[in-house]
């Protein structure tokens, strides 16, 4: 499909400019919201301009400076390019790119956590400050105005509604099969006049295919045909097969028990080498007739779909290999009858969650031994990437799963801690936490209770005793029993980590 049939709108084909006179129309010191979920559907070329120009201007002495707002993390091509340049003030509501962590941590950039379903509402209220300029891509513009959405949703339809001025990225190696694969849904309102969204299955369709924005507010259309980030996944490991089997084991159980239907409920997994292979091994396991209502779509909910254990995924954008691209490209017709994108807001919104009962399974860095867990930073105080979506769903899911492989670094820092570093998720929103170690069941526990579970089941067996060890002294010294610690050796875990760079066997106070 060529560029004029992929831009119909008349108005809009006279705004066809260079990426160069496009990026010229962004204002230094604006916020820019620009489309992207997990490196899809992000702009590519608009991006790159804006920071020739940047560098250009700062050869000269001028600094230049935007706040950047987006769906979730993008890409080299967009975070990479304009950080490379210092050219993020502040950048929201998700990141995951190494100059961007970088800096952030630098304390160069400042960044803004957000939880994703949270960040269209908190725009919509004004929270945020002004939006100045949305920087979109598209799969194509239709005769009448309305956009094809591309291979992310995330927070478009409010960066549309919200900014002055709009840049449309017109991406023709987008598949032209996307259409009609998107629900975009308008029927969200402020408080007082909120109104429940009529959502009750997943692949329920609640919205229109296209995306809305006011054509007078369209500045610039860019020409661009560049891929996403379509990153290659790394085979299932030992220790990711181990974690996955755990899992699977223990849905079989809640199903004998009565406690999940046949089919189980719709599933919720995170982005990652260990969340496909849960699913590889879902796709394995007697589970029939399955649906998903996540985040993020990835090579494992298409292997499912492929085969039919999975009937319907709801999601707000795609994270592919370029292998698993490339089946999708050449069977869209299969698969758009089969997927949903919708806006973040709706695939990550917690009443929607709670609704359906999801089964939510979500990655994390470390977690302590009453079952509070740190998914965002490394010793306290260094940000990773961000808690993206994972509160959405944890706290509202039906059953709420947290995995991790039970050390790190070669078996230098365990990942079962006496204390969290920084609590993302608390000890009330973790229901099952797993290594490959084992599966602890949280569910109706003591934190006393939870603690024994944790360090029997998930602790690495290296790490066992200094945190039994430390449990029992805990017991026996702190003030308080009900949530029983030795404040000072549970600090100190994570001051001997930065000390040495590892944390031994040993524990805290352990000698060198």
């Amino acid at each position: 499909m060529s560029t004029a049939d992929r831009i119909r709108n008349p108005l809009l084909q006279s705004r066809i400019m260079s990426a160069d006179a496009a990026a010229a129309l962004i204002p230094a010191g604006a916020n820019v919201g620009m489309s992207g979920f997990t490196g899809a559907g992000y702009p590519k070329a608009v991006p790159h301009a804006l920071a020739k120009r940047i560098e250009r201007l700062s050869a000269q002495g001028e600094q230049f400076r935007i706040g950047l707002w987006t769906g979730a993390s993008t890409a080299p091509e967009l975070d990479g390019v304009l950080a490379g340049v210092d050219g993020i003030a502040m950048r929201l509501p998700y990141q995951s790119d190494p100059t961007v962590r970088k800096q952030i941590n630098a304390g160069r950039m400042q960044y803004t956590d957000i939880h994703l379903s949270h960040v269209a509402q908190l725009a919509w209220f004004g929270f945020l400050g002004h939006l100045d300029v949305a920087v979109v891509e598209v799969a194509g513009i239709l005769p009448d105005g309305r956009l094809i959405p591309s291979s992310s949703v995330g927070n478009n339809k409010t960066w549309l509604d919200q900014a002055d001025k709009i840049i449309l990225e017109v991406n023709t190696m987008q598949n032209p099969g996307l259409e009609g694969m998107h629900d975009i849904y308008y029927g969200t309102r402020l408080p007082p006049d909120r109104q429940p969204i009529p959502l009750v299955r997943p692949g329920d369709r609640i919205g229109e295919p296209y995306l809305r924005c006011d054509l007078n507010k369209v500045v610039a259309v860019v020409e661009t045909n560049q891929h996403d980030r379509n990153s290659a996944f790394s085979a299932p490991d030992e220790i990711s097969q181990r974690i996955a089997g755990h899992i699977i084991e223990f849905l079989q159980h809640e199903v004998k028990r009565g406690r999940l239907p046949a089919n189980l409920l719709p599933l919720q997994s995170g982005v990652g080498n260990i969340a496909n292979a849960v699913l590889a091994g879902l796709n394995e396991s007697p589970f029939e007739n399955m649906t998903a209502y996540t985040e993020v779509l990835q090579d494992g909910m298409l292997d499912m779909l492929r085969s039919g254990k999975l009937t319907m995924a709801s999601a707000t954008a795609l994270s592919l290999s370029p292998k698993a691209l490339a089946d999708f490209n050449a069977n869209i017709d299969f698969y758009r009858e089969r997927i949903v994108l919708r806006p973040q807001e709706i695939s990550n919104h917690p009443e929607v969650v709670r609704r359906l009962g999801i089964i939510a399974m979500n990655a994390m860095i470390e977690a302590d031994l009453y079952g509070n867990v740190n998914s965002t930073h490394i010793m306290g105080s260094g940000i990773m990437n961000g808690i993206g979506g994972s509160g959405d769903f944890a706290r509202n899911a039906y059953l709420s799963f947290f995995v991790t492989p039970s050390v790190a670094k070669n078996g230098a820092i365990s990942c079962i801690v006496p204390m969290v570093s920084h609590v993302d998720h608390t000890e009330h929103d973790v229901e099952v936490i797993v290594t490959e170690q084992g599966l602890a069941d949280l569910r109706g526990l003591s934190p006393t209770q939870r603690a024994r579970l944790v360090i029997e089941k998930c602790a690495h067996p290296d790490y066992r005793p200094a945190l039994q060890d430390y449990f029992e002294r805990a017991q026996r010294a702190a003030p308080g029993q009900h949530t029983p610690h030795i404040l000072n050796e549970a600090l100190s875990w994570h001051a001997r980590c930065v000390e040495t760079g590892h944390m031994l066997p040993g524990g805290p106070g352990a000698a060198a």
